[in-house]
C-alpha cells in the first residue's frame, strides 16, 4: 500500500492541515480494497492509496485574480485470480464503491489472459525502511503567501534596476 484550510486560529489551521498529511485512513482504505477483492474472488491482491492537494493563485496587476484548490484520494486496485490480473482505479471511494470495485476488478481478471509472469512481489524483497527524503513540506501556504511569491521572479528580475535607482539617488 503506497499512500500520500482555511481555519479561525493557528492551532486550527495546523490541526486542518495535520489531517490533510495523516495517512492512517489511506492506509485503511488500501487494506479494505485488498480485503474486498479476496471476498470478491481474488486469489491475491494490492492497493495504492494517493492523497492530491493542488493550491494555485493567479495574479494580474498586483492582484490576486483567481485562487483555486482541489483536494482528492484516489485508489486503485491490481487482483489475482490464478495466473490472471486486472488493474482498476476511481476516486469514488464512499457507499459501497469499495466492494463494487473489487468486483469489477475481479470480474475483469477472469477473462483476463493467462500470464505466467504475474504474481505479488515476495514479501522479503519489499522494504521495510523508509529514508526520510525531505519530500513534503508539510505547511499549507495561505492564498496571501502564494500571491507573494507570484511577484518573487519579478522582483528578482528587476533588482539590478531598482539598486541602480536607489543609488542614483
Amino acid at each position: 500500500m503506497i499512500s500520500s484550510p482555511s481555519a479561525a486560529s493557528a492551532s486550527s489551521s495546523k490541526s486542518a492541515s495535520s489531517d490533510l498529511f495523516d495517512q492512517s485512513a489511506l492506509s485503511a482504505l488500501a487494506q479494505r480494497l485488498v480485503e474486498a477483492a479476496r471476498r470478491a474472488g481474488a486469489d491475491a491482491a494490492d492497493a495504492v492509496a494517493v492523497r492530491n492537494i493542488s493550491q494555485g493563485v493567479e495574479v494580474r496587476d498586483g492582484r490576486v485574480e483567481e485562487s483555486e484548490r482541489s483536494e482528492g484520494d484516489d485508489v486503485g486496485l491490481r487482483v489475482l485470480v490464478g495466473r490472471r490480473q486486472a488493474v482498476v482505479s476511481t476516486n469514488d471511494v464512499s457507499g459501497d464503491g469499495v466492494a463494487k470495485l473489487a468486483e469489477r476488478a475481479v470480474a475483469m481478471a477472469r477473462v483476463a489472459p493467462d500470464d505466467k509472469y504475474v504474481g505479488l512481489a515476495d514479501p522479503s524483497l519489499l522494504a521495510r525502511d523508509f529514508p526520510d527524503l525531505d519530500l513534503l513540506d508539510p505547511k499549507v501556504p495561505s492564498t496571501s503567501e502564494l500571491a507573494a511569491w507570484c511577484w518573487l521572479p519579478v522582483l528578482a528580475s528587476t533588482a539590478p534596476t531598482c539598486a541602480r535607482a536607489r543609488a542614483s539617488r
